[in-house]
Parts: structure tokens; sequence; C-alpha cells
């Protein structure tokens, strides 16, 4: 008897409630309303309430003076961001100072130097980037990145690495011939600066942002030579230490190494190393990591090298204005537009990674 007299009882709050609900209503608030967030994302307001009175209620019912359908940003139908005109070809070159030097500089003159030389190499790599249909497009090379290798100490720099795109060998060579550091180092001489073609792995699983998970390291290893027994090791890991890095989740970039032939689809363009941008906690981590990974595990390296490295905005599009300080990257980029290079964004959208 008391289940059924309760379930009598529910269905009568039911029935009552349905009939409220169905009544028209018109609903204000009987006392001011707050909240600790306010339209400009602060947990601070300045006043009692988020709320004047009811007349910020709008025809909908709602506060803020948000009108529905009015006032709405329109749909942009956004076009995909085209290639560069001398996309195709990747290649790294490595800068190593005390082995290019030809004055016998010691180790802190020769950074010491490079610091100097820090704003030209910039500016000279933006002059590279910087084009379109109207300015500039004789330009034959881009440079996509620019890092600085750091000592094991941290606390020097002893070289950079360099990624150029081209559509031809010869354009990166004589890039490189005019960049301002290696005039420094050998007046224009890179008969003894390796150069490679790089194979940059595309998987988007394998992509991870610089910094998120430590700081950013470099791996330069490069392969025994045939006789020593490696054979086809180098292709039998392939699969291994794709998965080895992807799973790892702290890659930046990463791919094979090639002799720098003329064409790409050479077919003595063979691998002869790798190349890995990843992140380490400390230098302890970015060596276990290496020294872990298949193809060293199986003894296919002749020789390791590791650093950590820093990154310079070679483009002029990734380094925010600072109004409290002394601002070169803004100077230098007012000078550019002044000298008529394209420095906005929607004039080299291929640059806008």
């Amino acid at each position: 008897m008391r289940l059924a007299s309760l379930l009598v009882v529910g269905a009568t709050l039911m029935t009552q409630s349905t009939a409220f609900l169905m009544q028209p209503t018109t609903i204000r608030p009987s006392r001011p309303l707050y909240s600790s967030f306010v339209g400009d994302g602060s947990d601070y307001s300045s006043k009692e309430s988020d709320f004047d009175d009811d007349d910020d209620l709008n025809m909908d019912g709602i506060p803020g003076g948000y009108r529905r359908g009015v006032g709405e940003t329109p749909t942009i139908e956004l076009s995909p961001v085209p290639m560069s005109k001398n996309s195709g070809n990747r290649f790294v070159a490595f800068v190593w100072d005390q082995a290019l030097d030809t004055e016998g500089r010691n180790v802190l003159d020769l950074h010491y130097d490079r610091i100097r030389h820090t704003e030209d190499h910039v500016l000279f790599c933006r002059k590279r980037n910087l084009y379109n249909e109207t300015f500039n497009n004789d330009s034959m090379v881009d440079i996509l990145w620019s890092y600085p290798i750091l000592a094991s100490d941290l606390k020097r720099v002893i070289g950079h690495a360099m990624c150029l795109e081209s559509k031809k060998l010869e354009h990166v060579q004589e890039c490189l011939k005019e960049e301002p550091t290696i005039q420094s180092l050998t007046g224009g001489d890179i008969s003894n600066i390796p150069l490679y073609r790089w194979w940059h792995i595309r998987d988007y699983t394998l992509r991870q942002d610089d910094g998120r998970f430590g700081t950013p390291c470099m791996m330069l290893a490069l392969d025994k030579e045939a006789e020593q027994g490696v054979g086809t090791l180098r292709q039998e890991l392939n699969e291994d230490t794709l998965e080895y890095l992807i799973k790892s989740e702290r890659v930046i970039a990463a791919g094979p190494l090639h002799l720098p032939t003329a064409f790409k689809d050479d077919p003595s363009s063979l691998p002869v190393g790798d190349l890995i941008l990843f992140n380490a906690k400390d230098r302890k981590n970015a060596i276990e990591f290496v020294e872990e990974s298949p193809r060293a595990q199986a003894g296919l390296y002749e020789n390791m090298r590791l650093h950590f490295y820093n990154s310079l905005d070679v483009t002029g599009k990734f380094v925010s204005d600072d109004p409290l300080s002394e601002n070169p990257c803004a100077d230098m980029k007012e000078a550019m537009e002044v000298w008529g290079y394209p420095v906005h964004d929607d004039q080299t959208p291929w640059l806008n990674w």
C-alpha cells in the first residue's frame, strides 16, 4: 500500500510540474547576479554585479547585451597555404667554428665573433626568405631554420646548423658561400662544411613542439661504412626506428641524411646518417634517448654528436614586440619594410608555418 501511495503522489507532482512548465512565464532576476568570470577573461570586476539592471536582458532573455544573429563574425573560407617557389629539396649544413677557423682563434674569441655576427646572419636569412612576385623574386633559397649549437657547458656557441630549401643544389652552395659567419670563418670557402640532403619525416604523429617536455636537443649520427658489415641494417630498422621516435613523444623533427647529389632521385644519393631534433630534460636524459634507439643499439652508427641548441627567428614572424625594452627585431622589420621587403604575413603566406 505504501508503494502504491508513493506512486500516486509522484504522478500528481509530475502532473503539476508539467502544467507549470507549460504556462508562459517571464523570468527576471529577483536579486543581483554575481559571477567570478567577466567578459574580458578577468576574475575581478569593480562592479557589485555583472549586470546593472533588468534592461541588460535582451529579447531572448540572455544577459550581456547579446543579440542572436547580430554582429556575429562571418564565416570565411580560407585557401590552403601555398607552397614556396623554392620547395622540393631540403638540405642541412653544419658549421663547426673551430674546425673551419683559418686564423687560429681560441674558443672564446670564436664565440664572441659569432655573437657579433648574429644580427648579420639573421638579416641575411630574412633577405632570402622575404620575397614575392614583385620584390626579391630572384631569391632561390628558403632558409627554414637556423640553430646555434651550444657547447656542453651551455655557455658558448660552437657552431650552427641550417636547413635550406631550394630547387637546385648549386643555389644552396652559393647561398652558403655568402653567409656572414662562414665569410668570417673561411672567407666563403664551403669545401669543408658538411652538407646533406635531409629527407624530413612528415608523419604528423611524430611532431612535438619545441620545449614542451624539456630543452631542444640535436643528434647528428653518421653510419658506418658498408665495408664494416652494416649492409642493409638501416633499411631493416626503418619501422622500428619510426615507432621508437613516435612513442617517445618528444621529437621536434627527424629524418635521414643523404649525400647531396644534384638531383633528389639520383640513386647515388645514399643515406649516410640521421638528424633528430628532440626535447630532453637534461644531458643524461638526452644521451639515454639516443643510445637506446634501435639503430644505435644495432651498431649502425660510426659516431654520434649530441648538442643542445638555440633558435633564431630567421623569418621575422615569431618574435613578439616588447615595448618596454630595446627591440632589435622590430627595428630590423621596420628597416626591411622601408627597403621594400614583404614583411607582413599576408605577403609571404608560405612562411606562416
